[in-house]
């Protein structure tokens, strides 16, 4: 008898197309969007793909079907290693596009936290920095927090490109 389940069973998986079908678009329905991001880079220029991370979070969330408003969603970006120079004023034609785009998502409320520990390791005052930083006690302090919040904790892992887009296609 299991000789002929074997046999029906392969007999069904022979007429199954071969070709794969096309993936489909799901909406997953997401509520109550909260999330901190911990930025802690090796290099400040890490920074500007970092942010296309932030970017990647809120404008799929703007969208159709979603269409919420920034205001909608609470998201807090936690800075603490060398990109914490780009933020400080002095440094501000350097890095000139990192902050006008932090500054375009502070206007759409996300909060930027500088670590007041790291900022003092960098002899950073608070009034050293842009206008939309502020300073909290401790980046893990203020990690912690967070996340007891119920903020989803999304930290950018930053890698070298090595390969064109058109390479690996």
């Amino acid at each position: 008898m299991n000789g002929w389940k074997n046999c029906l069973l392969c007999m069904a998986l022979c007429c199954l197309p071969l070709t794969a079908s096309a993936g489909r678009l799901v909406e997953t329905p997401y509520e109550d969007p909260k999330a901190v991001f911990d930025f802690y880079f090796d290099d400040p220029r890490h920074i500007d793909s970092a942010l296309y991370w932030l970017r990647a979070y809120i404008n799929p969330l703007t969208e159709s079907p979603y269409d919420l408003a920034p205001e909608m969603m609470d998201v807090v970006v936690v800075i603490h290693g060398t990109e914490l120079v780009t933020v400080a004023t002095k440094n501000y034609e350097k890095y000139r596009n990192a902050v006008d785009r932090m500054r375009y998502y502070a206007l759409l409320g996300v909060k930027f936290r500088v670590c007041g520990l790291a900022a003092a390791d960098f002899g950073y005052r608070t009034e050293d920095f842009q206008d939309f930083i502020e300073v909290a006690p401790s980046a893990i302090t203020e990690l912690g927090h967070w996340q007891q919040q119920g903020y989803a904790l999304i930290t950018p892992r930053i890698l070298e490109k090595r390969f064109r887009l058109e390479e690996i296609r």
